[in-house]
């Protein structure tokens, strides 16, 4: 039986993987936290906090769940308590790329990343957003990334990713490199400040007038389509007035050059921002 250590069991991401866990009896899991907040959440679900040194030191799989700015300096402490040939598993690859996380040769080294439920599942976006937060139906495709040791290694990883984050629907391998492209750079550098201008805009419209239901029903609709048409989930293009004034808008809202931000000189700076305490 695969020995799993889960260090920030009680997090918000630590307990949405603990919840999972918890219907993987084939794991032989250690929860391990520190923070009373999260002794408190685990113990309602029933779990009991496991001693750090011993449950390290006999795990195949060690998981920090640890925030980016705390992961540097715990994993200077946990990542020399682990056995020789076991797996450190991180949730993202902004600390790993910065070169935070404590490096072992005799480890494993994989990230792996849900790529959160899809506006296109079968299941409503908002049940969607709840499950991934609070339950464990919606399904999600993850990105999976060996960042260093060997191809058992990655299959240990993929397949412990799999239990955690599930229920699954594709599993991508790829790149440390490319899953930073992914993040922070695609999603939160551009997709995420994107939708901060457009909810700002839309705060705007509402004290203009509009009321805000209407705002709302109308902004979030289009939303959803002008996302299908472009990523080409639906058949169909915009009309030639929306595509017009899209032309025009573009060298308003954006600069030349924003494309910058996938250069990895510009990622690596992105991860210190984000690593940085």
């Amino acid at each position: 039986m695969t020995k799993i250590a889960l260090v920030g069991a009680g997090g918000k991401m630590g307990c949405r993987l603990t919840d999972n866990f918890l219907t993987h009896p084939e794991y032989d899991v250690s929860y391990l936290e520190v923070a009373p907040a999260g002794i408190d959440k685990l113990r309602e679900r029933g779990v009991s906090v496991s001693e750090q040194g011993p449950a390290v030191a006999e795990a195949d799989v060690v998981i920090l769940a640890l925030p980016d700015v705390a992961i540097g300096h715990l994993s200077a402490t946990i990542i020399p308590q682990m056995k020789a040939g076991a797996l450190v598993l991180t949730l993202d690859p902004a600390a790993p790329l910065d070169g935070v996380v404590a490096h072992r040769d005799d480890l494993g080294y994989v990230i792996a990343h849900p790529c959160h439920p899809s506006v296109f599942n079968w299941e409503p976006t908002e049940q969607a957003f709840r499950d991934f937060y609070g339950g464990i139906s919606a399904k999600q495709s993850i990105v999976v990334a060996l960042m260093h040791g060997s191809e058992e290694h990655y299959t240990l990883g993929e397949t412990v990713s799999q239990a955690m984050y599930g229920p699954i629907h594709h599993t991508h391998r790829i790149t440390l490199e490319q899953m930073a492209i992914l993040e922070p750079a695609m999603v939160e550098t551009l997709a995420q400040t994107c939708m901060e201008v457009v909810k700002e805009g839309f705060d705007k419209i509402v004290t203009l007038g509009v009321p805000e239901a209407a705002a709302r029903d109308f902004v979030l609709g289009h939303l959803r389509i002008q996302i299908a048409v472009l990523f080409k989930e639906v058949n169909g293009t915009f009309s030639d007035a929306a595509y017009k004034i899209s032309k025009r808008a573009k060298p308003i809202l954006f600069r030349d050059g924003w494309q910058r931000i996938f250069d990895m000189d510009d990622i690596r700076e992105q991860v210190k921002d984000i690593t940085a305490r």
